[in-house]
């Protein structure tokens, strides 16, 4: 009997392969790219010192950013390779681990928050992943999650699926995510958009939120359970 496909594991294989790749990247991401309004929005929104995790971490420059704003981090990330790189990383309060965001390796209501930038995308079920980040933020913490937007080259992952190919990317429009994200009982609190250099200087903000998001790059929720 032929093997029924193990997205998981392609997940995994995926970025243990992309972390020399994704390492030159993320500096330039969080210090002024598409990622450097995640760590002011998340000060904005919790609470310094609070306990954390950064699902989904990669080489953990985003968690050393967070931790360097006062946070107590745990970066989580399905790849070995990826939490080996992140390893590298030192500071007080920081930690990493390998684990997978269907199976989260925390104990329920144990967390004050969770930051999940680009990586709700990469699991086979995000209803189910949502739930499970649900399951380990206390009453009243908050989820900030960055969603790829519909002008995100990354979403071309998950075209070959109109060949009847497996993919390993599972795209949504930023406006798919919150309805779900409220049907399941989550406060939408905030949001904001990230652009491409071509949108800088279209008035965006002069938009309604569906425009804005149709328009985007990542769209950042911020979720209150």
């Amino acid at each position: 009997m032929e093997k029924s496909f193990d997205w998981h594991k392609a997940v995994e294989e995926r970025w243990d392969s992309n972390v020399s790749f994704w390492n030159e990247k993320s500096r330039k991401m969080w210090e002024k790219g598409s990622r450097s309004t995640i760590v002011p929005f998340v000060e904005k929104h919790m609470e310094a010192k609070g306990k954390i995790a950064d699902i989904g971490c990669g080489d953990g420059y985003g968690s050393c950013k967070l931790n360097e704003a006062g946070f107590r981090v745990v970066g989580v990330d399905i790849s070995p390779k990826m939490i080996n790189k992140a390893n590298e990383v030192q500071g007080d309060g920081l930690s990493f681990t390998v684990g997978d965001l269907a199976e989260l390796p925390f104990e329920d209501n144990s967390l004050d928050g969770v930051v999940a930038i680009n990586s709700i995308e990469w699991t086979e079920d995000p209803k189910q992943a949502l739930q499970e980040i649900m399951r380990v933020i206390k009453p009243g913490g908050k989820l900030c999650l960055g969603l790829l937007g519909p002008t995100a080259g990354p979403r071309q992952n998950s075209y070959r699926r109109l060949y009847g190919e497996e993919v390993i990317c599972n795209t949504m429009m930023p406006w798919e995510f919150e309805n779900l994200s409220r049907e399941m009982g989550w406060q939408v609190v905030d949001g904001h958009g990230v652009y491409k250099e071509e949108a800088k200087d279209f008035p965006v903000e002069q938009l309604p939120t569906p425009l804005k998001q149709a328009l985007t790059f990542m769209w950042v929720f911020m979720l209150r359970k």
